[in-house]
């Protein structure tokens, strides 16, 4: 069964700018097909020519703020065996995954399904992320940087339950600016999230109340085996603790910050040992 999506663009009025709300549908588009095609593929296609398997179809338009609703075919059989392991249900957490990660957004946790099947990418899942910042999120926030009208995706599951997937605004867009500073810091935090096959995570730093993304920056493969287990012992060490109580590690990080100086991602470039 084809998952039911929507495209809401919050307006008083019911209209939006045409050129601006083509642009950020063809954005949603990308990123719905960029995502579909490596969730069924395992792998991340450097660009969608428009002649695929899988096609985004747009549906009816609904009353209310300006919506659009949406969904994606797969024409291939192989393909659609694929796609039915994973199911509406884990594809629109993992859509939400992948377009949050783009942005650096915290998701929530993962189902153990999920979870699974983010592992399995491997590297693919990292290279989807930094596709989706580079290809679709700007189109996608076109009508908020222009009109300031935010936009959210949904998951319609039946006529009267419909799930949030992803919201952009203003403030969001502004994470595809982020640069990498040119010099290292040290910073003490706790691993909160960690991809065993990848290496990225999140940690809190000690005395904040908010996680920050995290990467080592190159291949995982290539990270020592000393800071792999340093980084997995912390995570399992502060799992069902209370926070209080948690372990830090002294990191040696390169931060990815905003204009506005905001840190939004941590390259890591080694640690102190105790």
């Amino acid at each position: 069964m084809p998952i039911n999506l929507e495209v809401v663009i919050d307006t008083k009025d019911y209209e939006v700018d045409m050129k601006a709300g083509l642009e950020t549908l063809q954005g949603v588009s990308e990123a719905t097909l960029s995502i579909a095609e490596t969730l069924v593929t395992g792998k991340v296609s450097l660009r969608h020519r428009g002649i695929s398997s899988v096609r985004t179809i747009l549906k009816k338009t609904f009353n209310g703020s300006y919506g659009q609703g949406f969904t994606f075919e797969i024409s291939d059989e192989d393909l659609q065996k694929e796609y039915r392991k994973i199911g509406n249900q884990t594809f629109a957490e993992l859509m939400s995954y992948f377009m949050k990660e783009s942005l650096y957004i915290e998701s929530t946790e993962l189902s153990v399904k999920a979870q699974k099947i983010v592992e399995n990418l491997g590297d693919s899942a990292e290279d989807l992320i930094k596709k989706l910042r580079v290809s679709s999120m700007e189109d996608i926030h076109k009508i908020s940087t222009k009109f300031d009208h935010d936009v959210k995706i949904r998951h319609r599951k039946s006529l009267n339950d419909r799930v949030v997937i992803a919201s952009f605004n203003k403030s969001t867009v502004l994470a595809l600016q982020a640069k990498e500073s040119d010099s290292n810091i040290d910073i003490t935090a706790s691993i909160t999230r960690l991809n065993i096959n990848t290496g990225n995570g999140r940690l809190l730093l000690q005395g904040a109340d908010e996680t920050v993304a995290f990467g080592f920056g190159i291949e995982y493969k290539e990270v020592r085996i000393e800071a792999k287990k340093k980084f997995s012992e912390n995570l399992d060490y502060n799992n069902g603790i209370d926070s209080s109580k948690w372990k830090n590690l002294k990191i040696v990080a390169r931060p990815i910050k905003l204009r506005d100086g905001k840190i939004v991602k941590y390259i890591v470039k080694g640690f102190y040992n105790d």
